[in-house]
């Protein structure tokens, strides 16, 4: 990368950030978060970005907020960032930032020597799925913290707020984080069959055991079904997850090659089958938490 310092600001004003649905008639005690699904990003950092849009698709988790539409339309609030997730990483801590993508990152901050950061995939992306840098030069810090302030702090207060009334309203809440995943990494990990799902339940300390076991055995009838591989959760799974307060988190991850051409980002005939299994799969589970705390 070289030492070039790129330097924009972007307009936050005219930036739809969320999208929020069925939040007002809530029906179950669940709700969907869905964090990389986004596909839009400012003018400003797309003319300051060494690939182009298309090549930016490869990081996002493409049509999961359309293949849960219509269980949410339902009764079950869903929470969606609108921003792609190149741009910004709303399923990473914030302070999951590689300190050497600046040309005026403070001394006095501390940054953990974090993994993700270390392969380009922290807060803010470095490279592409596909492994190429998304900028040709330094970011400024400070527009970074705008980043923060105008897109992830935005999705996480929509998504705690959205928990709160849930909490008030039912006693319990279980977020669903909603997100897809590449099949190449699906078919190393076993050799037999290819993962299709896979539920995240951090080691089981996410959720009880009766909920992973009522979605694992639902979606097992059509699908395999694999537990914390290649994807245990992240920090949605993580941070949100407070037993002691009764709320919960399951990651479900969908392997994109079941309803997408991984090579265009485009829909494939299996969409619609996909779509409605998971959906059954969802409202099946949104029923079953309504008698678990019972």
């Amino acid at each position: 990368m070289s030492e070039k310092h790129i330097k924009f600001q972007v307009d936050y004003s005219k930036l739809k950030v969320v999208n929020e649905y069925n939040t007002k008639n809530q029906r179950y005690p669940l709700v969907l978060s869905v964090p990389h699904s986004g596909t839009f990003f400012p003018t400003e950092f797309l003319e300051n970005i060494a690939v182009n849009e298309n090549e930016l698709r490869s990081n996002e988790d493409p049509f999961v907020d359309e293949l849960v539409a219509e269980a949410s339309d339902l009764g079950i609030p869903m929470i969606s960032l609108n921003v792609g997730r190149a741009f910004i990483d709303v399923n990473r801590d914030a302070i999951e930032i590689d300190p050497a993508m600046f040309f005026n990152y403070p001394d006095t901050d501390i940054t953990p020597n974090n993994k993700r950061c270390r392969v380009g995939l922290g807060l803010f992306h470095r490279i592409t799925a596909e492994r190429k840098n998304i900028y040709d030069g330094l970011l400024d810090y400070d527009e970074a913290q705008e980043r923060i302030k105008n897109v992830y702090n935005v999705y996480h207060k929509s998504l705690q707020k959205m928990i709160d009334k849930t909490i008030k309203n039912f006693g319990f809440c279980l977020v669903l984080d909603c997100h897809s995943m590449p099949s190449k990494i699906c078919n190393i990990m076993q050799d037999n069959r290819q993962i299709e799902f896979c539920l995240g339940t951090l080691f089981e300390q996410s959720c009880p055991t009766e909920i992973v076991e009522f979605m694992t055995h639902f979606l097992e009838q059509k699908y395999n079904v694999s537990i914390d591989c290649p994807y245990s959760g992240a920090y949605i799974s993580f941070n949100y997850c407070q037993p002691r307060k009764n709320v919960y988190t399951l990651q479900m991850e969908i392997n994109r090659s079941i309803y997408e051409d991984e090579t265009v980002y485009k829909k494939t005939s299996n969409f619609q089958y996909v779509s409605t299994d998971i959906c059954n799969a969802i409202t099946g589970l949104a029923n079953f938490l309504l008698d678990f705390k019972k």
